[in-house]
């Protein structure tokens, strides 16, 4: 069963950092675009930033420039690292897989378990 293991997250004023990182199989990491997408109360899906095989990222105007999803490839983990964060940024953050190699933003078929990121203003 395919598993994406998620940790980090938490609470932080806003202009702060966070960071999220998400353990995939060698398989998992290596063959798929591999993601973030973020869930607040009320609101709809939003697909945050995605990187493919080659290490190409895509993100969300929301976040560009303040947002960095990389890939650590020694331990087959994802890192969204979070700057200057803002009270809209609160939600819950999923790191996703997607369909193949190539990054389509929050078109992911398979999912970890969630992390809080709460921002105070």
């Amino acid at each position: 069963q395919e598993q994406l293991v998620q940790s980090g997250g938490g609470s932080v004023q806003a202009g702060g950092s966070l960071s999220l990182s998400c353990l995939a199989s060698e398989y998992t990491y290596s063959t798929y675009c591999m993601g973030w997408f973020r869930q607040a109360p009320g609101k709809e899906r939003e697909g945050v930033a995605g990187i493919d095989r080659r290490g190409r990222a895509i993100y969300a105007s929301s976040v560009e420039g303040r947002f960095t999803v990389s890939k650590d490839n020694a331990n087959n983990t994802l890192v969204l690292q979070m700057n200057s964060l803002k009270p809209e940024d609160t939600a819950m953050y999923y790191c996703a897989a997607g369909y193949n190699g190539y990054c389509v933003l929050d078109q992911f078929r398979t999912w970890g378990q969630g992390t809080q990121v709460t921002v105070a203003s």
